[in-house]
């Protein structure tokens, strides 16, 4: 087990959650939904340039996963990874969670929890753009980190996609495709939150292996 590669995951989804938290619950409203998107996004670009080297820079189950059904990455280091990627959503959302109860009359809510409903939209909706958007994300992954691919534009193109991604799908569901990310908040959020956490498991994993095997497909010989 190489132990860099857990803490470089860990430490890669501890802050995309801080790129989500920190955006949704202090600079949102003000920043809008371009400023919870542009944070994500600018996240995960930096944090992949500075220790993607380390262990890949997935800091999601569901490109873990997909990657590893596309022959990517091996099996075998899947489990790690994502108890990895989990315990840094966790702990992410902990931290913010004390930070924003630190202000007078603060109340949990959702905790920018991913949550389907609220704006009208059904399960069914909600369901098929976290499945869509999840098989962009890991197309483009498959796509940019190709043997002969742009590798040093990868995490450029992977931020630059979470962010066209969150603009698109926050109004439905908040944006998940990422399980770590959704189960970080929902533990604290809990009720509602954590009765839609399923859906941000599953959506994700079944868009993940899709979007792996269609850019496997497209992409390689």
């Amino acid at each position: 087990m190489n132990i860099k590669a857990l803490a470089a995951e860990f430490t890669g989804t501890f802050l995309l959650v801080s790129g989500v938290l920190g955006a949704a619950l202090f600079s949102f409203p003000n920043s809008g939904i371009l400023g919870v998107a542009f944070s994500i996004g600018l996240t995960v670009m930096v944090t992949a340039y500075a220790i993607g080297q380390v262990s890949g820079g997935h800091y999601n189950p569901a490109v873990s996963i997909g990657l590893a059904t596309a022959g990517r990455f091996p099996f075998s280091a899947v489990p790690g990874y994502i108890a990895a990627q989990c315990l840094g959503a966790i702990a992410s959302a902990y931290v913010f969670y004390v930070i924003a109860s630190g202000k007078a009359g603060f109340t949990p809510g959702l905790f920018a929890s991913n949550t389907f409903g609220g704006e009208g939209y059904s399960l069914p909706a909600a369901f098929l753009i976290e499945v869509l958007f999840t098989a962009l994300l890991l197309l483009v992954v498959m796509g940019v980190t190709r043997k002969d691919g742009p590798t040093g534009f990868a995490p450029l193109a992977i931020g630059a996609t979470l962010t066209c991604i969150h603009i698109m799908s926050i109004p439905v569901t908040n944006t998940s495709v990422n399980p770590a990310r959704s189960l970080g908040p929902a533990l604290i959020a809990g009720g509602e939150a954590m009765a839609d956490l399923w859906l941000f498991f599953l959506a994700p994993v079944v868009g993940g292996i899709a979007g792996a095997l269609l850019g496997k497909w497209l992409i390689e010989d």
